[in-house]
């Protein structure tokens, strides 16, 4: 298996951090947290370059952020909004 680069570990790190996060909220918001989660991660390895450092870079600070508000004891679960 070939070794990872820093920003795969980073990457895979985020994505392990956010299904933790995902087990400390109730039963009814895990599943959902967890399938939400693996879709955009899937989303944007599909979108994003692998060699676009910069658009990485910027996923990983935005995912850091919003895993922090995840990790609230206060956040039970999400919702978003679909753009018109």
């Amino acid at each position: 298996m070939a070794r990872l680069s820093g920003l795969q570990r980073q990457v895979l790190s985020l994505y392990r951090a956010f299904l933790r996060a995902a087990r400390n909220k109730p039963s009814e918001a895990r599943s959902q947290l967890e399938q939400f989660v693996a879709a955009e991660f899937r989303r944007n390895a599909i979108e994003v370059d692998k060699k676009d450092f910069q658009t990485i870079e910027y996923l990983l600070r935005r995912g850091n952020k919003q895993l922090l508000m995840l990790q609230g004891t206060d956040v039970n679960g999400f919702t978003f909004m679909e753009p018109r």
